[in-house]
């Protein structure tokens, strides 16, 4: 196989259009964060047939990199190596500043063949063999907001949603990141400005295969990354990265066919059929519990606070922003549900799991929903997201219902890595936090 079957090289400023002498081999790690190796180029004949093996404990380290003891991976089982093998996606020109090389995206299996669930990739296809086995298929779509900053700079301005003079006057960023996302195969719909200065949202197009729409939500998030790097810009994916300015959410749409390509959420009236109520009502009754899978950094729980429209509650709603699940407007063809919880700083393997694994949970139990909001939110008395960090970290690794939605296994090894995190914020003594004590006691 020669590069050219397997790499289509954008034709936008600043990126190849020759061939490249390597390039990069990856897995996702649990934080969605690329992690892998740099191989010659002609070695990619050899990784595309057989794979390329790394340290199981590679895509279980934490948010630094660090390996993770509660996994019991390294000194304990001796560092097993997994076979990292290709997805089928070939390979991809993300953009990547002053290098050509384009990356080969990969996933984790034991030794023996059999899936690791330690990589999220495979936490969501044994989602969907659920879903197909019941001869149904989900559409997704997600909607990925972020700020776009001047390193040397701190953000300033007024707000500025919807503004048009904010997207012309990014013209060439934006141009640039839809010209390298279309060369690897990721349809983007709408850009617009977001509710901050600097803040912008892409929303990627809905299709009915839920793991490309998690793969392409990664790869679009380091495709901004990258080409704002180009443009002199830094892009923060972070869910709260200014206190006094909306937070970036990772909002999902979905529905569902059926084996005959209906949406089993439509009936022919705006509020939606029997089945949609089963799947809000399933994400409901796990949303508390699978928390983490939404909201897995201290930073992330900054976002879900009263407010803004990030959501603090759990309920549902009819065009209501302020609701964890929204039910869209629109033609009934295109009945589906938003889920308006996750910080666009998930893992979308992650997410789409826990989304999709609810839904299913209250489609196949039938179980009903309270009574959509129709006020703010914010104010009804229902129950809470997950409080804090701790709290979704607790509830997450206690309750049988998210290995049930996700695995045991990875359950497992995602609590141990939050567990690390936590611990190393909670020894970590900030300046405000100096400042504050060290002058007045």
């Amino acid at each position: 196989m020669t590069l050219r079957t397997t790499l289509t090289a954008p034709l936008s400023a600043g990126l190849h259009t020759g061939d490249p002498a390597a390039f990069y081999a990856a897995i996702f790690d649990m934080n969605g964060i690329l992690r892998g190796k740099r191989l010659p180029l002609s070695h990619l004949s050899k990784v595309l047939s057989a794979g390329t093996r790394m340290p199981l404990s590679s895509i279980g380290v934490d948010i630094w990199g660090t390996d993770v003891a509660g996994t019991r991976l390294t000194l304990e089982r001796g560092d097993l190596d997994g076979c990292c093998l290709p997805t089928g996606r070939g390979l991809l020109d993300l953009g990547w500043p002053g290098n050509p090389f384009p990356l080969l995206p990969l996933w984790m299996t034991c030794e023996d063949g059999s899936p690791y669930l330690g990589d999220a990739r495979h936490l969501l296809a044994a989602v969907l063999a659920r879903y197909a086995a019941l001869e149904l298929t989900p559409v997704v779509a997600t909607e990925v907001e972020f700020y776009l900053t001047d390193p040397a700079a701190a953000t300033s301005g007024s707000d500025s949603i919807y503004a048009i003079s904010e997207l012309a006057g990014m013209s060439a960023f934006l141009d640039d990141v839809y010209a390298v996302a279309a060369a690897c195969g990721i349809s983007v719909e709408a850009a617009t400005a977001e509710g901050a200065p600097g803040q912008f949202e892409f929303n990627l197009v809905h299709q009915p295969d839920a793991m490309k729409a998690a793969e392409d939500t990664l790869f679009f998030r380091q495709i901004i990354r990258n080409a704002a790097r180009r443009h002199g810009h830094e892009a923060s994916f972070m869910a709260k990265p200014f206190g006094d300015h909306a937070g970036s959410g990772l909002h999902v749409h979905f529905s569902v066919l059926d084996a005959k390509g209906q949406n089993i959420f439509s009936n022919g009236t705006p509020e939606g059929s029997a089945m949609l109520r089963h799947a809000v009502a399933g994400q409901l009754a796990t949303l508390a519990d699978l928390s983490l899978a939404f909201a897995p950094h201290l930073n992330s729980y900054r976002r879900l606070a009263p407010g803004g429209l990030a959501p603090t509650r759990i309920g549902w709603g009819y065009e209501n922003r302020t609701s964890a699940l929204r039910i869209p407007a629109g033609p009934d063809v295109a009945r589906r549900i938003e889920h308006r919880v996750s910080g666009t700083d998930a893992n979308p393997f992650v997410v789409l799991a826990a989304i999709l694994g609810g839904a299913l949970h209250g489609i196949t139990q039938q179980l009903s929903p309270p009574p959509p909001i129709s006020t703010n939110a914010h104010v009804e008395d229902q129950p809470r997201i997950a409080k804090d960090w701790p709290d979704a970290l607790e509830r997450f690794r206690r309750v049988d219902l998210v290995g049930q939605i996700l695995h045991p296994d990875f359950v497992a090894a995602f609590a141990a890595c939050k567990q690390q995190e936590q611990e190393v914020f909670a020894a970590h003594v900030s300046d405000f936090e100096m400042k504050t004590y060290r002058l007045a006691l």
